[in-house]
């Protein structure tokens, strides 16, 4: 009891002072280790060089600075120009363009920012100049760049692996399913929202440009992907692969990117990196004591004592992770919650696979779910809107996104069907 009571202080303490989460959770890891476990300070220092001595956490920096390249680069605006061309002769088409683009920026770059800033800053302008509401305009991109969470590869996915020694490159296979799921339903609410607006028929000129100019994003992804599931490449790897394929590719190819840029998209990493590793090397010292207490095996008893059936854990645990994406940022309630969630999920009979899915696919919502929505709050500096008008647009948007969740959840085929189970 003492030690759930604990755990639940720190949980609510890291949602209150979530501005200084990695000294909050430093200081609880401090407490724990002294003052419950009775363990000396170097166990605590070891915990933590176990958890960071792993090749993997290398890939998270290296998907990180590709994504900036191809962002700062043109690989983004030729992959919507390809989109653009294909979708041209359909109602609301630049909408479901917008869609697919996201998608496929998705699929490259691991992070759910930098897909909606790389093809927000393209497509925004170019969706207002259409017609189409800014409403509307701005609810598509804040939700769709959510897909790069769960489109893989996905840096939350290599974290949520991490934490809970679950394959990786099972949960990049398992994305994809629920990922185009959710493409496909945001696509059919731009087709549906802006039916009347009108058509033209597709350029083939234009689309033979685009293809010709595009290619190498198209190819990225094949590469990359393909070379992890074939078991050519491990994740880490890849990611290196992308690192040199994006640097090639925007350096040499299509001669987009300065020295100077490069030199700033590492700087940007450097910081991003100074929050996240720290965060996950912390937490994985938290949740080594936590397991050597047997907390994970006391909340499975706890709740099978209260709750008696998959679906009504499945519920609470779902309520739990929306509360937690809406007051948490999505990499703090991984490291904490997972490694927690995870053993409960196996023990009501649920695959390992399926429920990180369902896991990530409910943190997904907290991208864009007030108050901390971090898509939200880039979207208001990118873009230069109000807040609160951000917010509004996106409410119909988080309805697909449930949707989304609750088939994911409720039909594991969605997620197990790239894995053939």
């Amino acid at each position: 009891m003492t030690t759930g009571l604990i755990l639940a202080s720190i949980i609510v303490a890291l949602i209150l002072l979530r501005q200084n989460i990695i000294l909050t959770l430093a200081v609880a890891v401090a407490f724990i280790h002294t003052f419950m476990a009775k363990s000396r300070p170097e166990f605590l220092i070891q915990d933590i060089w176990f958890t960071v001595d792993r090749e993997v956490l290398l890939s998270i920096p290296m998907f990180i600075v590709a994504g900036m390249v191809m962002a700062r680069g043109s690989i983004a605006a030729r992959l919507t120009r390809i989109m653009a061309a294909l979708t041209t002769n359909i109602p609301g088409g630049l909408g479901i363009a917008t869609v697919l683009s996201l998608a496929g920026f998705s699929a490259i770059s691991g992070s759910s920012v930098v897909t909606m800033m790389a093809i927000g800053s393209i497509m925004y302008p170019a969706l207002l100049k259409a017609g189409y509401s800014k409403s509307f305009s701005l609810g598509l991109l804040c939700s769709g760049g959510t897909l790069g969470i769960i489109i893989p590869p996905s840096i939350l996915m290599i974290v949520y692996g991490i934490m809970t020694e679950v394959s990786i490159t099972d949960l990049f296979l398992a994305g994809w399913g629920p990922g185009l799921l959710l493409t496909g339903g945001l696509s059919l609410y731009s087709y549906f929202v802006n039916r009347k607006m009108e058509t033209k028929a597709i350029d083939m000129t234009e689309l033979a440009a685009a293809l010709r100019q595009g290619a190498a994003a198209i190819l990225m992804p094949v590469i990359l992907l393909g070379g992890i599931y074939s078991g050519y490449f491990t994740v880490t790897e890849s990611a290196a692969l992308a690192v040199a394929y994006a640097l090639l590719i925007e350096f040499f190819v299509h001669r987009e990117l300065k020295m100077k840029d490069f030199g700033n998209i590492l700087l940007e990493t450097v910081k991003l990196l100074g929050s996240l590793l720290p965060l996950v090397a912390i937490a994985g010292s938290l949740n080594t004591i936590l397991d050597y207490a047997g907390v994970p095996a006391a909340l499975v008893n706890f709740m099978q004592g209260y709750v008696v059936d998959k679906w009504s854990m499945l519920l609470v645990v779902n309520v739990l992770l929306l509360l937690a994406g809406a007051l948490m940022d999505e990499v703090s309630a991984i490291v904490v919650l997972a490694p927690l969630l995870h053993p409960l999920g196996v023990a009501y009979g649920f695959n390992p696979i399926h429920f990180g899915i369902i896991t990530i696919v409910n943190l997904q919502i907290g991208y864009v779910a007030p108050p901390v929505a971090i898509n939200l709050i880039v979207a208001m500096v990118v873009f230069k809107e109000q807040f609160g008008f951000i917010c509004r647009s996106v409410i119909p948007f988080i309805g697909i996104m449930l949707l989304g969740l609750l088939l994911t959840a409720v039909f594991p085929e969605i997620s197990l069907v790239f894995l053939g189970k």
